[in-house]
């Protein structure tokens, strides 16, 4: 027997003493989905929704972890640095992912190469409300009221880089007229003074609006997103009020770290749109005015790309000082 003939046969008798292994079963542990969001709001319901999926299918644990604080950058940064093995999940908001890159002065983390897009599952529009006291009854009656009061027209908002803070600079911008800000940490708060007419307006989610433009104490003008809501059909877009292109929705979707491994997020983005899709879950989203999106990663991945230079823009154009 030859030599090469021999290496071959020992080679063989090798292989099949140790056979390949293959690949363990995804999941191997307890799945956590972390978000930098309080219980109970949109992307707290979306969060759990998904591990209610995640556990009937796989049933494993799926604990959803609450990691608030720097507008959901601790979270963000939390899983950015966690292992790539998709045990270690992130619902995360568009704040986080494409405003945050241009707000904050430094970041811990690369949202463009630390984190990869698994499913973007979720959209909230804002809607522009008025103190009912207000004299604008449409969107270009508060236009002229601001160009002839410059400055003394107030908005709130949920605090500084927030969906509701840059929509209102959108606007504002987009008008070109001039508000002055007033941030709020406490969203009851807000509402309270909201409603008192101690500041004129604000672009809040549907959910937290809806009630008190129902029963009267609020006048909703116009919803932030391309398209009307379901929620508020009669209510039109500003883009249809003649602010083309006028778009400032929440957005949350779910995300991992860097270097999961592909059938991971294939299998994560599958069992994900399967659990947001459910009758159950989109009358759980509709009752909070938000509406289901079905991407898949790389359309998800688009949608960042696309959104984070528009956000810089706006930032550095409104002068917005980057936090420190």
């Amino acid at each position: 027997m030859t030599r090469l003939a021999l290496a071959l046969v020992t080679l063989l008798a090798l292989s099949l003493a140790h056979p390949l292994r293959a690949e363990p079963a995804y999941p191997q542990t307890t799945i956590r989905i972390v978000l930098g969001f309080s219980p109970g709001g949109a992307p707290d319901v979306a969060a759990r929704i998904v591990a209610e999926r995640f556990k009937a299918v796989w049933g494993k644990p799926v604990v959803v972890e609450n990691m608030l604080g720097a507008g959901g950058n601790i979270a963000a940064e939390y899983v950015a640095k966690a292992a790539p093995d998709g045990a270690t999940l992130l619902m995360a908001g568009n704040a986080a992912i494409v405003i945050n890159p241009s707000l904050y002065a430094k970041l811990p983390y690369d949202p463009a190469h630390d984190l990869v897009p698994i499913a973007q599952v979720t959209i909230a529009p804002n809607v522009l409300v008025l103190n009912k006291d207000v004299p604008a009854e449409s969107v270009q009656e508060l236009v002229e009221l601001a160009r002839r009061k410059p400055g003394e027209l107030t908005y709130a908002s949920a605090g500084i880089g927030t969906s509701t803070h840059l929509a209102a600079e959108l606007f504002q911008t987009m008008a070109g007229i001039k508000l002055q800000h007033v941030p709020y940490r406490d969203g009851a708060a807000l509402m309270t003074d909201l409603i008192a007419g101690r500041v004129t307006m604000f672009f809040g989610s549907i959910a937290s609006v809806l009630p008190q433009v129902r029963d009267g104490h609020l006048r909703a003008l116009a919803v932030t997103s391309l398209r009307r809501s379901p929620a508020m059909p009669d209510l039109p877009t500003l883009d249809e009020l003649g602010f083309s292109g006028f778009d400032a929705s929440a957005w949350f979707g779910l995300m991992a770290p860097a270097g999961t491994p592909a059938p991971i997020v294939a299998m994560l983005h599958e069992e994900a749109l399967k659990a947001v899709t459910a009758p159950a879950a989109r009358e759980k989203f509709a009752a909070l005015g938000m509406e289901t999106v079905t991407r898949t990663p790389d359309e998800f991945a688009a949608v960042i790309r696309a959104e984070t230079p528009v956000w810089a823009r706006l930032i550095k154009q409104a002068g917005i000082a980057p936090i420190r």
